[in-house]
């Protein structure tokens, strides 16, 4: 057992595994019911980061959820009848990122001060398009900490490189590496495992920690918004308090929708929590049959931050469905060895208590864009459109929340060519476009990309990242 700030200075257990909290607190539903966002949040982490000082959480949540979000922090937006979408995009680089890198910095200058820690943090990020953005904007110009992030080279749309690419601040590194995101993740976690990289930075009072959702103070600030958002809707009057809402979930390292299972065991009605994977479907196969499965051939597509098979949070469900560590380090290690492990049917039917799951293909998703314009003047990105068409087909009698993680001017050329719309060359002249036929705005800080000097072009193999780790 270690404390909230050395679980989040950490990153990483010393065998490699994820910190997970030793219970679920109770929420207290009516006592939250009318809070701001940023009251609401310092609340939540209270709860768990019980060494924090709680007037330090209310400080730096009012600080991540103010100004930074433009008052559309946990924004709910309805779509139709019985639909909602649940906009986490309203961030300052435009995805639901922003919700726990916007106060993770914070939380992990914090740690080392609860812990009396004065060495340099290094963080390591592997990122599979909009972590890496979210990452440097929090972490660029701390004092005593740098970071390097490692994303796939041509796996992410140009916007996310671009977003990358440009970053200011003397503290920051950026390099695409050679392959897709389960090399740069893979490659991160070994560089957390090597002893001698440890020793050698260790010589140079530098510790490394992480800032991808492996990191519990990554997971935690994204509970909140399950909480804000079932409030809002009960506001409304789209749902009858203390009658379940479901939630479907864009995911591809499980991270989002886990927060979604914490806040259903800390006492939030939530009904079904949905899996929606794209043509990468390695967790629809998983829910469905309790094998999971990476040996298979991996996509491209144009849900670049889904494109992955190594789905790091879902080792944190099963020990919670499970509570026996060692049969989930088992589990892991058969992954590592063989590319696949196969959980137990207690296991299978416990995850499937609160999971539904489904999958949707580049086709049906641009397919759902177009539908979601066209019939409900609602225009989302390709990652939300998975989820939208996975939500059409897993509706219940309660009402579905859709986690829309990305702004749609963040992938404008997919955008428009699913809305039939000739397609330029140039993301901005296809930002341009999208504004002049939808008559919706692109985020500022994403339009200014064009005009920003382009700072990092490494192109490195998944092994120079131990390299990069060490300078």
């Amino acid at each position: 057992m270690v404390s909230s700030s050395e679980a989040i200075v950490r990153g990483l257990t010393p065998d490699g595994g994820l910190f997970v909290p030793q219970a679920f607190p109770a929420a207290d539903l009516e006592g939250w019911k009318a809070l701001s966002y940023p009251e609401l949040a310092a609340r939540i982490l209270a709860l768990y980061l019980t060494d924090y000082d709680p007037e330090f959480l209310r400080r730096a949540a009012h600080e991540a959820y103010g100004e930074a979000f433009g008052g559309k922090a946990g924004c709910v937006q309805k779509v139709a009848d019985g639909l909602f979408s649940l906009e986490l995009w309203h961030g300052p680089t435009s995805a639901f990122k922003d919700y726990a890198l916007q106060l993770m910095p914070k939380l992990l200058v914090q740690a080392k001060k609860n812990l009396g820690r004065t060495e340099h943090t290094r963080i390591l990020v592997a990122t599979s398009g909009d972590t890496g953005k979210a990452a440097l904007a929090g972490y660029a110009g701390l004092d005593g900490i740098d970071i390097a992030v490692f994303y796939p080279n041509d796996g992410t749309s140009e916007i996310q490189r671009l977003q990358m690419a440009t970053q200011t601040g003397d503290n920051v590194a950026v390099y695409a590496v050679q392959g897709n995101f389960d090399d740069a993740q893979t490659g991160v976690k070994k560089v957390f495992g090597d002893d001698a990289v440890a020793e050698k930075l260790a010589a140079r009072d530098i510790r490394l920690s992480s800032a991808n959702s492996i990191n519990w103070g990554r997971l935690a600030p994204q509970i909140v918004y399950y909480f804000y958002a079932y409030f809002r809707l009960a506001e409304q009057g789209a749902v009858e308090w203390g009658k379940t809402v479901d939630f479907c979930v864009p995911t591809g390292n499980f991270g989002d929708i886990l927060a979604g299972y914490y806040a259903k065991r800390m006492g939030l009605p939530v009904g079904r929590l949905v899996c929606a994977s794209n043509r990468n479907n390695v967790l629809t196969d998983f829910i469905n049959t309790g094998v999971y499965d990476k040996r298979r051939e991996f996509y491209k597509t144009t849900s670049p931050s889904m494109d992955i098979l190594i789905s790091s949070n879902l080792e944190r469900l099963l020990y919670h469905v499970t509570e026996d560590d060692a049969k989930v380090a088992g589990w892991m290690q058969e992954l590592a060895a063989t590319g696949m492990y196969k959980v137990d049917d207690a296991a299978l039917a416990a995850i499937r208590e609160s999971f539904d799951c489904g999958c949707a293909d580049d086709g049906e998703a641009a397919e759902q864009i177009h539908t979601c314009f066209t019939k409900e003047h609602y225009l989302c990105d390709p990652h939300t459109a998975v989820a939208f068409r996975v939500a059409g087909r897993n509706r219940t009698e309660a009402p579905m929340v859709v986690l829309s993680t990305a702004s749609p001017f963040k992938f404008p050329r997919d955008v428009l060519a699913a809305l039939g719309e000739a397609v330029p060359e140039s993301d901005f002249a296809a930002m341009k476009q999208l504004t002049a036929y939808t008559g919706c705005q692109a985020p500022a800080a994403l339009a200014a990309l064009e005009s920003l000097p382009v700072r990092f072009t490494a192109v490195i193999p998944p092994e120079g990242i131990r390299t990069a780790a060490l300078k």
